[in-house]
């Protein structure tokens, strides 16, 4: 489908401001949605919602369909009557620009525990009728979800093929007696994923009322200690202990001098396309629910994808294998109608994932940090845009766009001076205005670069795992914005 002509804001709703050591879907997503109406932007675009694991990546989840529980306001359950205030000022922490991962799961589990014993000990048959639908619609995930949640927090979260092998392999005897044992912690991670269902709808409609569309996020790849893998080995490259035996990665590219060996097991795609892509269909289905469009993450992996050994150091060592490309995509059409979808096409493109992309029309993505280093002919420079595609200053895993002038080659440095006419003093605002007037049908820029801030508020440096994902903002900052700078350039260019 093609987009309108638009434009809008990058954050996920860990970054929002609050008192709970991480952002979640309170008062402050609301406030950041009426930011986004002020200055008449039309799109918020969002990491994965799903729960986070080793690292507290986005991209490295127990689950490709369960929510994050920790975005759950405590603020909106006590709306509820599920909290009392004096029980979430205890928990209250000091507003930082960075998460706090471990004081907030400790303080928020412990406000969890209490608010689910008293959903299920005074349940209307309003919410007992609810919660029976939500249960019922998302069977296909969410019984498989809750068990291993419940035997993994039982097991430290090690993961799943470390569990004794009638539970890793899932025998229905030993699946039986955990159910039976866990029964109390299961309970509990059925309304997590109903609560945090309902706070995020309730959200999103909030932002669509105001004509705002939320764009989602897709990985391609699954995280190998995740429900799915657990629950459906078929599809995965892993032995019969569960152990990986191919995994993911990219060779060699501008991010990582050895490549990115990012470790998910791959998939077993003639499998899965033996089974009419069942899971695949599912979680499309299932994305587009919760979200109005979804950036497809690595898409060229659904053309070729780099396959490497579970026992390599690095990603330099693997192949390209031809992946599902149109049969995966027409059966999705098919069975999901229109699809709303970007995709996430950088690093080496290919005329194959050109071809695949352009097929079913999906814009792809310009990168104006990467316009620099070559001449006029770069493709990620504004002059040679196709109108369907999605321009950003930079993404999650740039650096913010101070930072990458600062640290940018001298060379570079001049081309970006001679190409926006400025002396370099705004470099965020000039790739904002690049962007703005391109005949991009959609503009999106990390709210960092809104904000004017440097490299020590970027969100995630690719191929290193401490120090990311834990950036956040104040209230304060965010009611320094220029808001009517923002709405100039909204108006000037058309993207009302």
């Amino acid at each position: 489908m093609r987009f309108p002509r638009s434009s809008g804001t990058l954050v996920h709703p860990t970054s929002f401001p609050g008192k709970y050591g991480i952002g979640d879907f309170g008062s402050e997503a609301r406030a950041f949605i009426d930011f986004l109406e002020a200055t008449k932007q039309t799109i918020w675009q969002i990491l994965p919602l799903t729960p986070t694991g080793y690292g507290n990546s986005p991209y490295a989840s127990y689950s490709a369909f369960a929510g994050n529980s920790y975005l759950i306001a405590p603020d909106i359950l006590v709306e509820k009557n599920l909290l009392t205030k004096k029980e979430v000022s205890e928990a209250e922490l000091p507003s930082k620009v960075e998460v706090e991962y471990e004081k907030a799961f400790k303080n928020k589990d412990q406000l969890f525990k209490l608010a689910s014993e008293r959903f299920y000990s005074d349940l209307s048959a309003k919410d007992e009728k609810e919660f029976k639908l939500f249960k019922k619609e998302n069977k296909f995930w969410l019984d498989d979800y809750t068990l291993f949640m419940a035997c993994g927090l039982d097991k430290g979260m090690q993961p799943w093929n470390t569990w004794e092998k009638p539970l890793a392999q899932r025998d229905p005897s030993s699946l039986k007696k955990a159910k039976k044992k866990f029964k109390k912690e299961i309970d509990h991670q059925y309304w997590l994923q109903f609560e945090f269902s309902n706070q995020w709808m309730a959200l999103k409609k909030y932002a669509n009322k105001k004509d705002i569309r939320v764009i989602g996020d897709i990985p391609i790849f699954v995280d190998h200690n995740s429900a799915d893998v657990w629950a459906n080995p078929q599809y995965f490259e892993v032995d019969k202990k569960g152990n990986r035996k191919l995994v993911a990665g990219v060779p060699p590219d501008y991010f990582s001098k050895t490549g990115q060996l990012w470790g998910n097991p791959l998939y077993k795609w003639k499998v899965l396309e033996n089974d009419g892509f069942s899971w695949w269909v599912e979680r499309f289905k299932h994305m587009f629910s919760i979200c109005d469009a979804i950036r497809v993450d690595h898409f060229r992996g659904f053309d070729a994808y780099w396959e490497i050994k579970a026992s390599e150091k690095t990603a330099e060592n693997g192949r390209w294998v031809k992946g599902p490309g149109e049969k995966l995509f027409d059966t999705i059409l098919e069975k999901c109608g229109e699809l709303p979808i970007l995709a996430e096409d950088l690093g080496f493109v290919t005329e194959g994932v050109e071809k695949l992309r352009d097929k079913y029309n999906f814009p792809g993505m310009k990168i104006i940090q990467f316009a620099f280093d070559s001449d006029s002919t770069n493709s990620f420079l504004p002059h040679n845009y196709p109108q369907n595609c999605v321009v950003y200053s930079g993404t999650h895993d740039n650096d913010t766009s101070i930072g990458w002038y600062n640290s940018a080659p001298e060379d570079e440095k001049h081309r970006v001076r001679v190409y926006t006419r400025s002396n370099g003093s705004e470099p965020n605002w000039e790739f904002i205005r690049l962007g703005m007037y391109s005949v991009a049908d959609q503009a999106i820029f990390p709210l960092q670069d809104f904000m004017g801030l440097n490299e020590s508020h970027r969100t995630n440096i690719p191929g290193t795992s401490a120090g990311n994902w834990v950036w956040r903002y104040t209230k304060e900052m965010l009611l320094e914005v220029d808001n009517d700078r923002i709405l100039d350039l909204v108006v000037n260019t058309n993207r009302k």
